[in-house]
């Protein structure tokens, strides 16, 4: 496979960009949204103010973070981070987010899960993807799975939401089981 600037930070419908100014007001309608802000972090559902907007995203040395835009229209609709890295055991974990929920159910998801680990493995050269999510987030789940994340763990009745208790699950990918099911689901396509 032959990367290219084009489509190091392209797919079919996402690019990958860098933070801009104009993105924290669209970011601020995200903060409304409760399903959001539970579904992207375990902690608090607290809004970030415009400051802390305006400073998210300034890629350090253990992070590599994107912005979410379609390609037509050049809209923001999310975010997606490899952080925690370790580079001397080539691996990191994993945030994304849609923001808005019209954005949602689209594929963007998984479009986009493809476009970081695909940047992760051999741009990054990692060897292992983590994340965590919460066990009620069936959809984000699914769209794990689709790309090929597998269950590894779980650390069970650690998020207390609405009086009930639930897991958080941890899944991960491995570099050759990305390729393999990649090259599987997108036979004849470039991704």
């Amino acid at each position: 496979m032959t990367l290219t600037t084009d489509n190091l930070f392209y797919s079919k419908r996402l690019k990958m960009t860098p933070p801009r100014s104009e993105d924290v007001q669209t970011m601020l309608q995200w903060n409304e949204d409760p399903e959001y802000l539970r579904n992207v972090d375990t902690d608090l559902a607290i809004p970030y103010s415009e400051k802390q907007l305006e400073d998210e995203g300034e890629t350090k040395n253990k992070e590599v973070y994107f912005r979410l835009r379609t390609r037509e229209e050049d809209m923001l609709i999310g975010f997606v981070v490899i952080h925690g890295i370790e580079w001397n055991n080539r691996c990191g974990q994993l945030a994304i987010g849609i923001g808005l929920a019209k954005h949602r159910n689209k594929g963007y998801g998984t479009e986009a899960l493809n476009l970081i680990l695909r940047y992760a493995f051999h741009e990054m050269n990692l060897d292992r993807v983590g994340l965590d999510v919460i066990a009620y987030n069936a959809k984000a789940i699914r769209s794990y799975e689709k790309v090929g994340f597998q269950l590894e763990g779980r650390a069970r009745s650690a998020v207390f939401r609405d009086g009930k208790r639930y897991d958080r699950l941890m899944m991960g990918i491995l570099r050759p089981e990305w390729e393999t099911h990649n090259q599987i689901h997108t036979e004849g396509k470039q991704v």
